[in-house]
């Protein structure tokens, strides 16, 4: 059998970052930077009050409690230039351009809030509640480089230094499909036989957990030429699609009947539990990466965790390789087959242990549901004793 890390180096070796569009601020939430982006303005542009309250100078208040003379009121986003002089003060507001004049800033809680005089009861030092200009960003620094998430900070940085589109990296569109006879819609009602539908679902809630656009495109029964049809109308929006179900060694394997012959698809065991029949490949004159994932629910989920979750980073322009682990100690023992890497489910506690769930099975989706992280068991272990030091990946 093939083993995980090989099957991961081959995804990786064929998928690729997706070309960099302009996009929209609003749009660019998780998408990658594919370029530096620098402020063409220090930021804050100007002196400004970090507080409601009197703009004074300092060496008026040395003494205390003092009484000042309220001259004039700014206010945030102000164009009139102000001044304070020698014994006197301008009520101003947060945000709002620092008078000539004054060095400081006294908090409104500081004082009697007075309008026409001001009765001061604290003294401050120059410089007290003044945002200097250019104090977080100076103009021509680079405030994100190539190759940065775009998340909600990010973006709020690239809109405060004026930048209406960025050149970045898209979200990967990733078309799921599940196959299967006995699939039916949830809300349907079951015939003998038939199970709902959860697959389409947990891998499209995945995707988009992953920071990728997640589209369902519902499941289809065992005819290779209908799975044919619905991947051929889905190849024009995708980036990559993965489907469930179809992959194993018997009889009404639609996704290996409908892929093997076009020769782009490979079928392999991988030396793994869950998840041992694993197909990948790429479709269409766009080279589209497929994932051929297996149908039992938590196998699909822990492939998609090892393979196609790295596949998606990559496309994203981020780094892609295996799950990060941290370590535990296992609360109980744990058997795994040889030969295998085992992805046990546990839940992972704060004290740094973690306990296996009961239900390993790979139907066992409630137990799944259950759990926090997956146990890796290497392939040339098959016994781990309770209280041993265990490599874990969060889930």
């Amino acid at each position: 059998m093939k083993s995980v890390d090989a099957h991961l180096a081959d995804i990786l070796a064929t998928v690729r970052p997706l070309a960099p569009l302009e996009l929209e601020v609003e749009q660019a939430l998780g998408a990658t930077l594919a370029e530096e982006v620098s402020s063409p303005v220090p930021l804050p542009p100007f002196d400004n009050s970090a507080m409601d309250g009197y703009a004074v100078r300092a060496a008026d208040i040395s003494e205390v409690p003092v009484t000042l003379p309220v001259i004039d009121d700014v206010a945030a986003g102000s164009e009139e230039l102000r001044a304070v002089g020698p014994g006197h003060a301008v009520r101003i507001m947060t945000g709002a351009p620092v008078p000539a004049g004054a060095d400081a800033v006294v908090p409104v809680e500081w004082t009697d809030g007075g309008t026409v005089s001001v009765r001061i009861d604290r003294p401050v030092q120059a410089g007290n509640a003044i945002r200097r200009a250019g104090e977080d960003v100076q103009a021509g620094d680079v405030v994100l480089k190539a190759g940065t998430l775009i998340g909600a900070a990010q973006l709020g940085i690239i809109a405060g230094v004026g930048r209406r589109r960025v050149l970045a990296r898209p979200r990967p569109r990733v078309v799921v499909i599940s196959t299967g006879a006995e699939l039916v819609e949830p809300g349907g009602q079951l015939a003998p036989g038939q199970i709902w539908d959860s697959n389409s679902f947990t891998l499209t809630a995945a995707v988009r957990e992953a920071g990728a656009e997640g589209f369902r495109a519902g499941s289809v029964g065992d005819d290779p030429a209908v799975l044919l049809d619905k991947l051929d109308t889905h190849l024009v929006l995708a980036d990559a699609i993965i489907t469930s179900g179809g992959v194993s060694m018997g009889a009404y394997e639609p996704v290996k009947e409908a892929l093997s012959p076009l020769g782009t698809v490979r079928f392999e065991k991988v030396a793994m539990q869950p998840g041992m029949p694993q197909g990948f490949g790429v479709l269409g004159d766009d080279q589209v990466p497929i994932f051929a994932l297996p149908g039992n629910p938590v196998s699909s989920f822990v492939s998609f965790r090892l393979f196609v979750r790295p596949a998606l980073d990559k496309m994203r322009g981020l780094p892609g390789g295996m799950p990060e682990t941290v370590t535990a100690y296992v609360t109980g023992p744990l058997r795994s087959p040889a030969g295998r890497r085992s992805y046990l489910r546990g839940v992972l506690a704060s004290d740094g242990t973690v306990s296996p769930v009961h239900g390993q099975g790979s139907h066992q989706l409630a137990a799944l549901a259950s759990a926090n992280a997956l146990i890796v068991v290497s392939e040339d272990v098959t016994e781990v004793a309770g209280g041993t030091e265990v490599e874990v990946i969060r889930l």
